[in-house]
This record gives structure tokens, C-alpha cells and sequence, in this order.
């Protein structure tokens, strides 16, 4: 039972709480229907200004609604404004804290994976790849979530899918491969073996061919054999980008390194990227798994040390195991290497 004066002042604070929000949404929407290169170091100026003033979470989710509803239509959207977007989000995740571009990521990533399940029609999901791709190309996102995102396009393997590695590819497959050569390398060799065994699948096999030539390509660092590739816009946002962060150490430091699973299941089992954030439900704190820890292998021991051990209280298995080794060893670096066992 709510008494009716506390009724009274939360429906009150309700809505105030609701007309804040919408005067913030109105401020947000204002700077970012004005976002251009030119103006972008005063906005997202006049952003930072709104962090301080604000609370981050309210920001957070305006910023990202705003965001989403801007950038994710059934249309192709421009390269240059999405790029703008995401440079925005890039700068405000250097300078304001990471749970910024942490919260654009899971939102986008789990729009993507939702509009993926349900094939949908139009062009939202380039557009959502595309924000992905640049959240990675302005170092907001470690290399780890792109190769994630392939593998789980590589498996699936229809006409779609194609069209959307090809797209990821074009976007940031050299820096990919500047990143971790290895696994692009890898990646292309599961690509080829998919294409092998899906070949009757498609009537059009162009597309498929394009695509591992395009590997190719990205394999041989050869920037002629890929239709339409420019890399300068990139990098010209790249030097304004590092212009317009405030600590000379931002970059590759403050990328968040985390895969596509665990993004997906961040309501299930928390968000380990942010400082802070709750856990609910944690899988490691589950009773079953307290109580059925692994034994540790001690070894054969002599049933003297073991007396030893027994007379000096030793009675937990790793102190037993520990007091064993130091008892038994030859030397210190014997010590050493079965301490580490």
C-alpha cells in the first residue's frame, strides 16, 4: 500500500522527471541534427558540458536513441554521415568514460543481431554493420568483436550473409588485417572451405567468387583489386579525432575488448567492460559450482612428509601441495616449476 501523499509526490516527480528528459532529448536532437566536420569539435563540446550536467545514464539513452533513429533506416545511409556519428560517439567515449561508447555498442550490436534472426528486407543491417565498423575504425571496439561478427556470418553462409562480409570487408578489412593477420588469415581459409561446400547452394555464383576474390586481396594487401576502397576519409576523421581528445595516451588503450557473446548476454550475466556495473545472476556465483571444486594433483609424496604435514595442521589440499613442494624440490628452480604445475 502507497499512502496517498507519497503517491502524490512520486506522480509529481514523475513528471518532472519526464518533462527533463524530453528538454535534454531536445537539446541532444538539436546538436545532432547540426553534426558536421566542420562544427564537430563545438558540439561535441557542448556534449561534454551535457555529461557534467546530467546524469550519464539519461545521456547514455538519449544519446543512443537519437543515435539509432538517425543512422538505422531501411535506406543505405551516406558513409561520410555515419562516419560523423560515430566519430562523435568515439570522442565523448575518450573524454567522458567509456560506458558511453560501451552503451552505443551493446545497443547497436543487439539491434543488429535481432534484425539478422528476422531477415530483414531493407538496409538496416548495413547501416548497423557500418556503425560497427567505425566504432572499430575510431577505436572504440577491439578487432575481437569484427572477427566475431565474421565467424558468425561465415557459418550462416546464405546470399545475405555475403553481402554483408563483403561490406565488413570493405570497411575495415586492411586495418584487420594490420590488427591480427592470423586470424583474417584463418578466417579466409573457413571462407574458402564454406564456399567450396556451399557451391551448388547458390544459381548466382558471382557474388560468392567476388567475395573470395576480395579475400584474396585483403590476404595479398593489394588496395587495387578492391572496387571503390578509400581509405582517405578514414583517416582524415582519424586525425581529427585524435585533435579533439583531450589525453594524449587515448587510442588503442580505451578499446573495448569484448566479444559478440558476451555483449548478447549482458542482461544475463553483466557488463565486466564497465567499472561497476551490477551482476545479476552470475554464473560464478552459482551454489553447484562452489562445491565441486577441482582437487589438486599433488603428486607421488613420501607418507613422512605427509606426517609432517599433518603434525604442522597443514590440512587444506593447496597448502599440503605447496609445503610438499618446497620440501621435495632439489633446487630453487625445481621449486619454481612445480609451484607453477
Amino acid at each position: 500500500y502507497i499512502p496517498p501523499q507519497v503517491r502524490k509526490a512520486q506522480e509529481t516527480l514523475d513528471g518532472k522527471k519526464r518533462e527533463e528528459l524530453g528538454r535534454l532529448k531536445k537539446m541532444v536532437n538539436g546538436l545532432i541534427n547540426r553534426l558536421s566536420e566542420p562544427n564537430l569539435s563545438s558540439i561535441s563540446g557542448q556534449m561534454e558540458e551535457l555529461y557534467m550536467a546530467n546524469s550519464r545514464k539519461d545521456m547514455n539513452e538519449t544519446l543512443t536513441d537519437i543515435l539509432m533513429n538517425a543512422c538505422v533506416t531501411a535506406v543505405a545511409m551516406p558513409a561520410r554521415l555515419l562516419m560523423e556519428h560515430v566519430l562523435l560517439v568515439s570522442i565523448l567515449h575518450h573524454n567522458v568514460g567509456i560506458e558511453v561508447g560501451a552503451h552505443f555498442l551493446e545497443a547497436v550490436v543487439k539491434k543488429f543481431d535481432e534484425l539478422c534472426k528476422n531477415d530483414a528486407e531493407g538496409k538496416e543491417c548495413e547501416n548497423l554493420l557500418a556503425l560497427i565498423a567505425h566504432l572499430y575504425n575510431f577505436h572504440v571496439v577491439h578487432s575481437l568483436l569484427i572477427f566475431d561478427i565474421l565467424k558468425k556470418l561465415i557459418s550462416d553462409f546464405t546470399e545475405k550473409e555475403i553481402e554483408l562480409i563483403l561490406f565488413l570487408l570493405k570497411n575495415v578489412g586492411f586495418s584487420l588485417r594490420k590488427d591480427d593477420a592470423l586470424a583474417l588469415k584463418e578466417l579466409i581459409t573457413e571462407a574458402q572451405r564454406k564456399a567450396n561446400t556451399a557451391e551448388k547452394k547458390f544459381q548466382d555464383q558471382t557474388r560468392v567468387r567476388f567475395m573470395l576474390e576480395t579475400m584474396l586481396a585483403l590476404r595479398n594487401n593489394d588496395m587495387r583489386k578492391i572496387p571503390g576502397y578509400d581509405p582517405e576519409p578514414v583517416e582524415k576523421l582519424r586525425k581529427l579525432q585524435r585533435a579533439l581528445v583531450h589525453s594524449s595516451g587515448s587510442g588503442k588503450e580505451t578499446q573495448l575488448r569484448v566479444s559478440l557473446e558476451s555483449l548478447l548476454s549482458a542482461d544475463q550475466v553483466g557488463r565486466w567492460w564497465i567499472v561497476g556495473s551490477s551482476w545479476s545472476g552470475a554464473p560464478m556465483i552459482d551454489e553447484k559450482t562452489s562445491k565441486t571444486q577441482p582437487k589438486l594433483h599433488i603428486g607421488k609424496v613420501s607418507s613422512k612428509i605427509m606426517e609432517l604435514a599433518r603434525k604442522l595442521r597443514i590440512n587444506t589440499d593447496i597448502r599440503r601441495s605447496i609445503f610438499c613442494v618446497l620440501m621435495t624440490s632439489e633446487d630453487f628452480l625445481d621449486a619454481f616449476e612445480k609451484l607453477l604445475k
